[in-house]
């Protein structure tokens, strides 16, 4: 009935299927618990999409050349077209060696024969892939072709940090800059992550990029990685990105197992200073010459991250503000979620790799919150004023997501306590932190 076209339920397995369960579960999450839906719900449904088969929305092609140093006469031909085939499988036999697969896929395209004499780098057979990987592909999809050129060349993720410059507000960490060493505390799960990845038997290039993760901000992880090791791309940004929204449930039993209730109730008097205008105008300028003179790689995204906080600050281009605010970084989401998303193929997401990525993922961030806690509670050894301990944990920046957790559970503890704002300090801290971190890695590894 269906022998005129091919349909995607030949090519479905259990492996997709599985996938199908994850990202409706993440659709669930969004829309039923609300957890970070503006997340969820796009990585969710791009899981979704791309786990059925031959849709094409993250397709790669990918030519197999010859790379025989003479010409060389072909003997046979080992898979047929339209044949599914994995890394290291045999595609031609040569009168010089076997054309082995160099990656999984699909091959779509024979195009030589039996007994024909091939030249050097001659194209003998084309194939569509969805993996990440460095190898010449070229993107032939709707999604891979945005996450292409939109992503690997580095564009969303800087412009999503001018956005989140122009949502952010500094006044917080400006009224008490002791948060800054709160913020910066927390980046010890960046470098914690890194050096377990290599143990784990990373390259340091790929653990860069693990590390990276326990800044808990999607843009720089998406950013260091597509420059590092762009084959583990998917892998961190979900992680990232998915842990980010999960930070309502990784973060509380850390937090109480590090701190007593009589800590957790620690009262701070929830009016801060009032910062005025000028010193949130001078702030980003400043910002940005110390951080990008000190750490030249990191210009980009803090770059975009002061000149997009210069916009809200200034009062004199709303206009570029409030479109950086809402729409734009609306579109951008869109786009980078939904390909974050369609990474997640079964034969991506399934290997003991990516869920060692995973794992080391979750190490990142409850490291990192860790070490903004204990810093925190070691500040408060020298502070006749003392802080929350809590608010440190905001210093895992996931903004500001992190910063409601320590609201929810300083009220919790005690209910005349509002620790938002002083949260929001180690938190917008904690963006910047992540940032310089990229930067270090990069220039430490690129």
């Amino acid at each position: 009935m269906f022998g005129f076209f091919e349909t995607g339920l030949q090519h479905f397995y259990w492996g997709n299927g599985l996938m199908l369960l994850i990202g409706v579960a993440l659709i669930y999450l969004g829309i039923s618990k609300k957890m970070e839906p503006l997340l969820l719900i796009p990585i969710g449904f791009g899981i979704l999409l791309v786990n059925l088969p031959l849709g094409g929305l993250m397709d790669y092609e990918l030519q197999i050349t010859s790379q025989a140093e003479m010409p060389s006469r072909v003997v046979s031909i080992e898979v047929d077209e339209g044949a599914k085939i994995s890394e290291g499988d045999i595609i031609l036999q040569l009168d010089s060696g076997e054309v082995l697969a160099p990656i999984g896929g699909r091959i779509t395209e024979i195009k030589t024969s039996p007994g024909q004499e091939v030249t050097p780098d001659e194209v003998l057979a084309v194939m569509i892939t969805t993996a990440q990987t460095e190898l010449p592909v070229q993107p032939v999809g709707l999604l891979s072709r945005i996450f292409q050129y939109g992503i690997m060349w580095q564009v969303i993720p800087p412009l999503i940090f001018l956005c989140l410059g122009a949502l952010t507000d500094f006044g917080p960490m400006i009224a008490n800059p002791r948060t800054l060493l709160l913020g910066a505390a927390a980046q010890f799960g960046v470098y914690f992550a890194f050096f377990a990845a290599l143990l784990s038997g990373f390259n340091i290039a790929e653990a860069a990029s693990i590390g990276i993760i326990g800044g808990a901000e999607g843009p720089t992880t998406i950013y260091v990685t597509s420059i590092l090791a762009p084959h583990i791309i998917g892998a961190t940004a979900v992680a990232c990105y998915t842990y980010m929204a999960l930070v309502p449930i990784i973060q509380p039993p850390i937090i109480r197992l590090l701190t007593t209730k009589k800590e957790r109730a620690i009262y701070m008097k929830p009016q801060l200073r009032e910062v005025s205008t000028r010193e949130k105008i001078l702030f980003p300028i400043i910002a940005s010459i110390i951080v990008i003179l000190v750490v030249p790689l990191s210009a980009p995204l803090i770059g975009m991250f002061m000149v997009g906080n210069l916009f809200a600050m200034s009062g004199v281009t709303e206009r570029l503000s409030k479109t950086a605010s809402t729409a734009f970084i609306d579109i951008l989401t869109i786009f980078l979620t939904l390909c974050i998303g369609a990474t997640m193929t079964a034969d991506n997401f399934l290997l003991p790799r990516t869920l060692l990525v995973l794992v080391l993922g979750v190490v990142a961030f409850a490291t990192a919150t860790a070490a903004g806690v204990l810093m925190a509670k070691l500040m408060n050894l020298f502070s006749k004023q003392k802080i929350n301990p809590m608010i440190g944990a905001a210093g895992v920046s996931a903004v500001p997501m992190s910063a409601r957790v320590v609201q929810k559970m300083g009220q919790e503890a005690n209910p005349r306590n509002f620790l938002l704002m002083h949260a929001m300090g180690p938190n917008v801290a904690g963006a910047i932190g992540a940032a310089i971190a990229g930067g270090v890695f990069l220039g430490m590894v690129g």
